[in-house]
């Protein structure tokens, strides 16, 4: 039976599957399982592992925990990418679940999450709970670019990005979801290594499926910790925006189209060598994010400013070069 309203619905009856999709976590994953089965209580939750073959020895650190964790499972993920790990777990262990929770294994988590999430499910009547995620950095590139995600010069003033909460929205970062509206819609689009989130999001909506964005919890994240890690990541989010895009015959929102801009202009100012103007798009873009940075470090008395514009460029420029990238056709070599 799949619950629908909290007139009726007891936390105790509800029975949740919670999966964490994980690769190479070694250092991340015993210490989030052991935060994890404190939380939960008396709720009944299944918790899933799906690793996507590690060589860190993830798989042996959760297994040796099985005794010690109850209602725990690892399986193998040989797809690797997350979108595949939550369709492998619902598929074989979702039939009698009401709610799905999504956990990412880089993240971290309040107090309480879980069940947070939940109440607001039943209080809201929600299809699908999102949360806005905190970016915390530890090194100092890894700090700049936290500064970053959290300011509109990253985010460009995305909600789940940007401390929204207690609304219906759109899109979120993943945080619940019904199993039975996750199944309706077919689940992840597996063809997706990243926005798989946003796309099953625009399925969600065109079924008057609903989503919650709550301002009870949150996720803390943290983002990469080298500049050519950074690129990588922002490349394929670029790329799995335009693949969005274009199966769903949809038009980016103004705050993505602006960076889309990005990496024409870039390519386009190696025509300076003919012709200087060519060069004042980008030096116009450069001095806004710099400037930004600069009034991040004075106005916000924030040190890492002027560096948080540097990794803020990287993204525009990684994000906006994949989208243009999966666009036109240019694909990702693979690697054997």
């Amino acid at each position: 039976m799949v619950l629908r309203s909290h007139s009726n619905a007891q936390m105790a009856d509800i029975r949740t599957l919670l999966v964490i999709p994980c690769l190479n976590e070694a250092a991340t994953i015993a210490p989030l399982l052991h935060k994890l089965n404190g939380q939960r209580g008396d709720l009944d939750m299944l918790i899933v592992v799906a690793d996507g073959g590690s060589q860190d020895g993830t798989p042996d650190i959760v297994q040796n925990l099985i005794p010690e964790i109850r209602d725990l499972v690892l399986i193998g993920n040989r797809k690797r990418i997350q979108s595949a790990a939550i369709n492998l777990a619902v598929d074989r262990f979702g039939e009698d679940r009401d709610f799905l929770i999504r956990i990412d294994a880089h993240g971290d988590y309040p107090d309480g999450y879980c069940r947070t999430l939940l109440q607001e499910a039943i209080d809201m009547d929600a299809d699908s709970v999102v949360v806005g995620m905190e970016t915390v950095g530890f090194g100092t590139f890894q700090k700049a670019t936290a500064v970053a995600q959290n300011s509109k010069l990253g985010n460009g003033g995305s909600k789940h990005r940007a401390g929204g909460g207690g609304e219906w929205v759109d899109h979120g970062h993943h945080a619940l979801m019904r199993i039975s509206a996750f199944r309706a819609v077919g689940g992840y689009d597996e063809s997706f290594s990243h926005n798989e989130d946003a796309e099953l999001d625009f399925r969600l909506r065109a079924d008057a499926f609903r989503i919650w964005m709550t301002a009870k919890t949150y996720m803390t994240y943290y983002p990469r910790s080298s500049a050519s890690a950074l690129f990588r990541q922002y490349l394929a989010y670029g790329r799995g925006r335009a693949k969005n895009l274009v199966k769903h015959r949809s038009i980016p929102k103004l705050r993505q189209a602006i960076p889309l801009a990005v990496a024409p202009v870039v390519v386009g100012a190696v025509l300076a060598l003919l012709y200087w103007w060519a060069a004042i798009p980008m030096a116009i873009w450069a001095a806004a994010c710099l400037g930004y940075g600069f009034w991040l470090a004075v106005g916000k008395n924030n040190p890492y400013g002027p560096l948080a514009s540097l990794s803020a460029m990287i993204m525009h420029f990684a994000w906006s070069a994949g989208f243009w990238l999966e666009l036109i056709g240019i694909r990702r070599r693979r690697t054997a």
